[in-house]
């Protein structure tokens, strides 16, 4: 899509102020969040309630969703290709609504699991859909800039979330509630969806639903190395996530003593994130997406170092924790929106399957790597920082494996 056309649909198509078209995205990808982050408060009384003996297994609650996200991704692109955005949407959306009814009614962990994974496959489609109309409209560094606009309003959720999560259990009781109104808020997403956005994919961009369309997609997009290897390098940064949410109660509450402080703690380190989504905003048409990401990674190795030291000489404190987290934070938030944006360029023409691949690689590894740092947490926050400290390297050298060994260079990806 050239300079050109990407204007005149970034003022017609979506149907939008583009104040309203941010706004929406961001809602989008808040159904994911919310889906995530609400119930962080709640896990201990959900564990006690239904069963769970072992601390560790309540992460389940937070992964068995991620998976769901994950797989249902790999469906959601080639339909949205063939039928167009929106009708996949709404289907999708009223789908997450059912299972969160399902979830609060649920009376045995299992059935919870079950719910969960059900959640995360009809969310699935916000983050597929949420890069790929952003696609339809933008490209490079413009769609980069779009994608921090709305990731800075979205890392607002995260920072909220557990509050919200905290006030539900406060006011009205019940973990089950929380449930309802993530029921509540994806209708209203619903809704907006339903009455005010307008198909981004014109028919004659649509593609057929067949095996040779989807082995040629599939394989392009697994087969350019900007591609594959920037889903690799956001799959791995994205574990960081997982890995901080899915441990972060037991860290503050059982380690640190802060059960009631635990949600504004919480949304501190969440917060460092929505900070680094609106200076990427800012910076990435100037600078590009290479030098802000590149520069994160490193910032992320050192500060890992950093931590480590400080565990191993004893010195660890709710303060020093709080720094290295949010400081970690702040250079995964300015990997990802980067590392997203580059590993759709050369596969904007198949955005939506390229989107289900690239976001299939990403939440499921995120959920691998995730899951082997939570689930090894001891009581301390040494796993955690070992953890950072492999996913930097690691991400480094797929960074220079995919660059062919240049770091802070403009290249522009083919």
């Amino acid at each position: 899509m050239n300079q050109a056309s990407s204007t005149t649909t970034s003022g017609s198509a979506a149907g939008m102020h583009p104040r309203e078209f941010v706004a929406f995205i961001a809602a989008l990808m808040a159904v994911n969040a919310l889906g995530v982050d609400l119930m962080l408060p709640a896990l201990a009384d959900m564990g006690a309630q239904l069963g769970v003996a072992t601390a560790n297994h309540r992460q389940w609650i937070i992964t068995a969703y991620m998976l769901g996200f994950g797989s249902g991704q790999l469906v959601y692109g080639p339909l949205a290709d063939r039928f167009g955005r929106k009708p996949i949407l709404l289907a999708t959306l009223a789908g997450f609504v059912a299972a969160s009814v399902f979830a609060a009614g649920s009376q045995t962990f299992a059935a919870l699991l079950g719910a969960r994974v059900l959640q995360g496959l009809m969310s699935a489609s916000t983050r597929v859909l949420a890069v790929a109309i952003v696609r339809d409209r933008f490209h490079g560094r413009q769609m980069a800039r779009t994608l921090s606009v709305a990731q800075m309003i979205f890392f607002l959720v995260p920072i909220m979330a557990p509050t919200l999560g905290q006030l539900l259990l406060d006011t009205l009781g019940p973990w089950r509630f929380i449930f309802y109104a993530l029921a509540a808020f994806a209708a209203f997403v619903l809704a907006w969806s339903s009455l005010r956005l307008v198909e981004t994919l014109s028919i004659e961009r649509r593609g057929a639903l067949s095996l040779a369309a989807l082995g040629s997609a599939y394989r392009l997009t697994l087969t350019n190395r900007f591609s594959a290897g920037y889903a690799v390098a956001a799959a791995m940064t994205f574990g960081g996530i997982i890995a901080f949410v899915s441990s972060a109660q037991q860290i503050f509450v059982e380690e640190f003593g802060m059960g009631d402080r635990f949600t504004y703690l919480f949304a501190a380190c969440a917060f460092a994130m929505g900070v680094a989504s609106f200076a990427n905003s800012r910076l990435v048409e100037r600078l590009g997406t290479r030098l802000i990401s590149q520069a994160a990674v490193l910032g992320l190795i050192a500060l890992s170092v950093g931590h480590i030291a400080v565990i191993l000489l004893g010195v660890e404190s709710l303060v020093s924790y709080m720094l290295f987290q949010a400081l970690s934070m702040t250079c995964i938030g300015l990997c990802g929106s980067n590392f997203g944006a580059m590993a759709m360029e050369p596969v904007g023409h198949i955005a939506g399957t390229a989107s289900s691949i690239q976001g299939f690689i990403t939440s499921v590894g995120a959920v691998i790597v995730g899951s082997l740092i939570g689930q090894s947490y001891n009581g301390t926050t040494l796993p955690l920082a070992i953890g950072y400290l492999g996913i930097g390297i690691a991400v480094l050298g797929v960074v220079l494996v995919v660059e062919e060994g240049k770091l802070f260079h403009a290249r522009q990806t083919p």
